[in-house]
């Protein structure tokens, strides 16, 4: 139930689906995460809006892991939205 590493030459692989649900920050466990940014493409480009994100950016999502967020950050590790039209 931990983000893992991924198999050799695998660069793209799934995340069950994660559904969102409001609550409050102090309800939520901060120890072991990995603050994972997911985005609307692979692409890194895009304009920076005010925010000082990419407009490709959605947002931030905690995950589980067993590692520091270092070792995730090294490896590019990030999130691409599945869009269902």
């Amino acid at each position: 139930m931990v983000i893992g590493e991924s198999y050799p030459k695998i660069l793209f692989d799934s995340l069950p689906v994660i559904k969102l649900k409001p609550r409050e920050m102090a309800k939520f466990q901060h120890d072991n995460i990995y603050v994972c940014s997911v985005y609307k493409t692979s692409t890194c480009r895009g304009t920076l809006s005010t925010t000082g994100h990419s407009n490709n950016y959605v947002l931030s999502i905690e995950l589980p892991s067993d590692k520091s967020q270092k070792h995730w950050i090294n490896r590019g590790v990030a999130c691409l939205c599945q869009l269902d039209d």
